[in-house]
């Protein structure tokens, strides 16, 4: 057992076959003849949602739920040397977790075995959707900035013109309302500002993510109060990413704050900020090895499918009182450092999760149509 609980790296003779399963967005598993792990590679390992040291040696059912279906399957495959190719199964792994996959068995005889090829078609889907999603994104954004601009040049001709008159008039009663144009146009310029984005350009340096996470944190427990009970799970081993600290501040303040005005009139108000690695991502038609997860969750009630589908619009809150610019903001930031925002939502566990990747752009493998 010893042996079985070591790394796949260290059973494996050749250093760069093991590099070679690692660079493969497919998940690959190799079970030995009593169907227990042998083998898995990194895909597999961010598919499962394990380590590859804490399942070498186990069977599928210590991590796949409610497996019974499939092990039958993969011991007929074994016992009649027959492969098959199944789709669209579902796997519920712990906390609730279900991925969605289609599946690939392949019998060898030397050791006598099975391999086991994953594609994680619910990944793949959400590359498909998030990449249409930001493509009318950014057509809207494009949009609007063309829109702010042609705005900003009748608005300052308006302030003027208005500075003009103020000066001119007899009495302070009418200069009230020239005051109140000149407030009327700053308020619609700062918007306008708004609208158009963070405009500075990136002053990159090595950011631990966990400062970043803290200063937000502690901004909204002065604006909010007591009342919210936050919660921190952060990853100490992770590396530094090269980003902006003050627009990723700014980013993570934009989603924490939105989590906080959703736990309103919510009994025991909870927020988590949890970080991770991930493995094999793929941001638009680049994929890294590794990226670095950071997860803001709250507690409040969903957020309806179709209104996740517009979240990150321009101009789009589920607040009266919102600008609709914060997610919008945030999502700008975050590509400008070439990551992406993701979120998910059920009643009692919104997440909106950042990612962004560890290493510079000539370690990103370029992908046509690959799966995180």
């Amino acid at each position: 057992m010893n042996q079985a609980k070591k790394s796949y790296k260290e059973q494996l003779k050749n250093p760069a076959l093991a590099g070679l399963l690692d660079s493969l967005v497919t998940a690959v598993i190799l079970l030995d003849d009593d169907l227990r792990v042998r083998l898995v590679n990194a895909s597999a390992e961010s598919l499962l949602h394990v380590s590859a040291s804490q399942i070498s040696g186990d069977s599928l059912d210590q991590f796949i739920i409610k497996s019974d279906d499939l092990i039958e399957s993969l011991q007929a495959a074994l016992d009649n040397g027959q492969p098959f190719t199944t789709r669209d199964i579902h796997l519920q792994l712990p906390e609730s977790v279900v991925e969605r996959i289609d599946l690939t068995v392949s019998n060898f005889e030397h050791p006598r075995g099975l391999l086991l090829e994953m594609h994680p078609t619910s990944r793949l889907n959400a590359i498909s959707q998030n990449s249409s999603l930001e493509s009318q994104q950014e057509t809207t954004r494009n949009l609007i900035r063309g829109l702010a601009h042609e705005v900003k040049n009748p608005l300052g001709g308006i302030r003027g013109a208005a500075q003009l008159l103020d000066r001119a008039l007899p009495n302070e009663e009418l200069q009230e309302y020239t005051q109140i144009i000149i407030s009327e146009a700053d308020r619609l310029r700062d918007l306008v500002d708004r609208m158009l984005g963070p405009w500075q350009p990136l002053i990159l340096k090595p950011i631990v993510i966990a400062e970043v996470a803290d200063r937000a944190m502690n901004i909204l427990k002065v604006e909010f109060g007591p009342e919210i009970n936050w919660l921190r799970d952060y990853d100490p081993s992770l590396p530094t990413v090269e980003g902006d600290q003050d627009q990723l501040i700014q980013s993570v303040l934009n989603i924490a704050r939105n989590a906080c005005q959703a736990l309103f009139n919510i009994s025991n108000p909870k927020i988590s900020i949890k970080t991770r690695v991930t493995r094999q991502f793929t941001v638009g038609n680049k994929r890294h090895k590794s990226v670095l997860q950071l997860d803001i969750t709250n507690n409040g009630p969903s957020i309806e499918q179709s209104f996740i589908e517009q979240i990150f619009f321009p101009m789009i809150s589920g607040r009266a009182s919102g600008s609709g610019l914060g997610l919008s903001i945030t999502q700008n930031i975050i590509s400008r450092h070439e990551g992406a925002v993701q979120v998910t939502s059920k009643t009692g566990a919104t997440t909106f999760s950042i990612f962004l990747p560890f290493s510079p752009s000539v370690n990103e493998i370029q992908v046509t149509g690959s799966s995180k």
